[in-house]
C-alpha cells in the first residue's frame, strides 16, 4: 500500500467506522451549541492541534493531525460517551491478539482504565469524556488500518515492493472500505477490515494453536544423537513420539515399541518432514531434528510475521494468477481460493535474491535463446572463459560485437576486459543444455527475471532449492506453459511437444494477461489445519518481526 492510499484509506475509516454514516458536516458549517462536553471535547481538540506530543494519560495520540481534522469537520460531535460502546472496542482491541497484532499498539490499558474509573463513579466529566473521545478514536482507526493494510510498510523493508493499490472497477480499496463499513456495528466493521480470505481465517487458527502449545508448556527436546533410521532402537523413541503428539503429526500411539523406530513413528516423522520442506525419508538427521527442536514461541512469531504479510496482499488474491512462493519453493496456478496446479520451484541463491514484486505474464517463449545478463556474465562466466575459451563454443554460446557480427571465441583477449567493459553480448542457442531449458515464460519487470524451464533437472529433488541468479526454474514448466497460454485447442502438450522438436524459437503472446505475484511464506496454513513452516532462506523475518514489535509511524505523503 502507497503512503498517499494508506492516507486516504486513514480517512475513509475515520469518517465512516466510528459512527456507522457518512457525515454531512463541513469544517465551514457553524457548530451546535456546545454544551460542556462538547465545549470540553474542542479545547482538547485545538490543544492537539498546538502539542501533538501531548497524550492523554500515559499514551500518544498516534494520528493526532487526522484525529483533530476530523472532529472539526464533524463539528466536535462525540461518538464513544456510550459505555457499552467503549465495551465492544475494547473486547474487539483484544482480540488483535489473534491476529499476531499487539492490543497495546491501540490503547488498551489507558482505555480500560477509562472503563473502569466509568463503572466505579458512574460517569466522567467532561474533560475526561473530551480525552476518552480522542483516544478511542485514535485507537479504533488504527487497529482497522493495521487490520486492513498491516502494520509495517512493506515499502520500508524492501524497494522491489510494488503491490501498490489500483483501482477495481471505478473505486479505490479504501472507497470499497469505506462503502462497506457505512452501516456496520462495530465488530462487523472489524471482522470486514480482516482480509477475508480462508488462508488469513486458518492462519488466526494455527497461531490460537501454537499460542496454547506454548501455554501448555511447549514440546520436548529431542536429545542429540546419531542418525535415527527406521526399524532402529534408540532410547530417544519416547521423547520423539511425544514431540509429533503434541502438533499432531502422531495421532495414534503404537503400544509396547518403547525404543524401537516403529513404521506408525516413521509415517509421523514423514508428516513432520514434509510440513517444514525437508526430505521426506522417515529419517531423524540433522535437518530434521533441529526443525523438531525449534522453540514454539520461534514458530508463534514465524506464523505472526506471515499474518502480517498476509494482511499486505490477501485482498488481491481473487481471480486468475500464478504464485511463486519463494521461501516455499513452488509456483502454483490459482484461481480465487482455489489450487488448480503447482510444481516444484528452484529460486535464486542467498547473495541473488528472487525479489518479491507482482506482474503479468505476457508471453511464452519455446526453444528461447538465452543473453547472458551483464551481472552474471561479469560475476560467473568471465572468469571461466578467460581460464578456457573453449567453455563458449562446447556450451553453444555466440560471441556478439556491438554491430551485430558473430566473432570467434578465440580472437577475443578475454584477460583484458573486467566486469564492466565487455563490448560483447554472449548468446547461448536454443538446446537441451541452455541454461533456460525449452520454454520461458515472460513477465515484464526491471530485475531481468521470469520462470522457465532449466536442464539441471536434479537440482528439484533437494530440499532447500536456492540455485539459481533470481529468475524461477519451474519443475513442470510445460504444463505451466499451456496453462497460461489458455487455448487447450491449439496449445496443448502435444502441439507444444511438436514446436520444441522443430528446434526454431518461436514466441506466443497471451490472449489474456496473467496475473503473476512472487511472495515469500515462511509459514502458511492448511486447509487441513496443520502449518507448513519454511525456512527463512533470504533472512527476511527478524527484520519484519523488529517492525512488528516496534512503534507504528503514518506514512508520509510522497508525490
Amino acid at each position: 500500500m502507497t503512503a498517499r492510499t494508506a492516507c486516504l484509506l486513514l480517512a475513509s475509516l475515520m469518517t465512516l467506522a466510528v459512527h456507522g454514516q457518512p457525515s454531512t458536516t463541513t469544517a465551514a458549517q457553524a457548530p451546535p451549541a456546545l454544551d460542556p462536553q462538547t465545549a470540553a471535547l474542542q479545547q482538547r481538540v485545538v490543544e492537539l492541534q498546538h502539542d501533538r506530543r501531548r497524550g492523554v494519560r500515559d499514551a500518544r495520540i498516534v494520528l493526532a493531525d487526522i484525529v483533530a481534522d476530523f472532529y472539526q469537520r464533524q463539528g466536535y460531535r462525540r461518538y464513544w460517551d456510550d459505555p457499552g460502546r467503549l465495551e465492544q472496542l475494547l473486547l474487539e482491541i483484544e482480540r488483535l491478539r489473534g491476529d499476531g497484532l499487539d492490543p497495546a499498539d491501540y490503547h488498551l490499558q489507558t482505555l480500560q482504565s477509562f472503563r473502569d474509573q466509568w463503572r466505579s463513579t458512574g460517569s466522567l466529566a467532561p474533560a475526561e469524556l473530551a480525552e476518552l473521545e480522542l483516544l478511542a478514536t485514535d485507537g479504533t482507526v488504527l487497529a482497522l488500518y493495521h487490520l486492513f493494510a498491516g502494520k509495517v510498510d512493506p515499502e520500508k523493508l524492501s524497494s522491489q515492493w510494488n503491490f501498490t493499490d489500483r483501482p477495481i472497477g471505478s473505486e479505490t480499496p479504501a472507497e470499497l472500505l469505506a462503502r462497506a463499513l457505512a452501516s456496520s456495528p462495530l465488530q462487523a466493521t472489524f471482522e470486514r477490515a480482516r482480509p477475508a480470505h480462508p488462508w488469513y481465517r486458518r492462519a488466526r487458527e494455527s497461531l490460537a494453536e501454537y499460542r496454547a502449545i506454548a501455554a501448555a508448556g511447549g514440546w520436548p527436546t529431542v536429545p542429540a544423537g546419531p542418525k535415527l533410521e527406521p526399524g532402529a532402537e534408540d532410547s530417544r523413541l519416547p521423547v520423539l513420539r511425544q514431540r509429533l503428539q503434541v502438533t499432531r503429526d502422531l495421532t495414534e500411539v503404537p503400544g509396547a515399541v518403547n525404543d524401537f523406530y516403529d513404521p506408525t513413528t516413521v509415517e509421523a516423522v514423514k508428516r513432520f518432514q514434509q510440513r517444514h520442506g525437508l526430505d521426506v525419508d522417515g529419517v531423524v538427521g540433522p535437518a530434521t531434528l533441529e526443525a523438531l527442536n525449534v522453540p514454539v514461541e520461534r514458530r508463534i512469531d514465524q506464523i505472526r510475521i506471515n499474518l502480517e504479510r498476509g494482511r499486505w496482499v490477501l485482498h488481491e488474491l481473487h481471480g486468475e494468477f500464478v504464485l511463486v512462493d519463494i521461501a516455499g519453493f513452488e509456483v502454483s496456478h490459482q484461481r480465487d481460493e482455489q489450487v488448480l496446479w503447482s510444481s516444484r520451484a528452484i529460486v535464486g541463491r542467498p547473495y541473488r535474491e528472487t525479489p518479491v514484486f507482482k506482474s503479468e505474464i505476457d508471453h511464452v517463449v519455446f526453444n528461447p535463446t538465452w543473453t547472458i545478463p551483464p551481472g552474471i556474465l561479469a560475476k560467473d562466466k568471465l572468469p571461466v572463459i578467460k581460464r578456457d575459451p573453449g567453455y563458449l563454443e562446447r556450451n553453444n554460446i555466440r560471441v556478439i560485437d556491438r554491430n551485430g557480427r558473430q566473432v570467434s571465441p578465440y580472437s577475443v583477449n578475454w584477460q583484458r576486459y573486467s566486469g564492466s567493459n565487455i563490448p560483447y553480448q554472449l548468446v547461448q542457442d536454443p538446446g537441451p543444455a541452455n541454461a533456460l531449458g525449452l520454454v520461458k515464460i515472460m513477465f515484464p519487470n526491471p530485475y531481468l527475471v521470469y520462470l522457465h524451464d532449466t536442464p539441471s533437472k536434479e537440482l528439484f529433488e533437494r530440499d532447500t532449492r536456492t540455485f539459481s541468479s533470481g529468475c524461477i526454474r519451474v519443475q513442470k514448466a510445460f504444463e505451466l506453459a499451456e496453462i497460461v497460454l489458455g487455448d487447450p485447442g491449439r496449445w496443448n502438450q502435444q502441439s507444444i511437444a511438436e514446436v520444441v522438436a522443430s528446434k526454431r524459437t518461436q514466441t506466443v503472446w497471451l490472449a489474456r494477461k496473467v496475473p503473476v505475484l512472487l511472495l515469500y511464506w515462511t509459514a502458511q496454513p492448511r486447509a487441513d489445519g496443520q502449518t507448513i513452516f519454511r525456512k527463512d532462506i533470504y533472512d527476511r523475518d527478524p527484520a519484519l518481526l523488529a517492525a512488528l514489535e516496534s512503534g507504528f509511524r503514518l506514512p508520509q505523503l510522497r508525490d
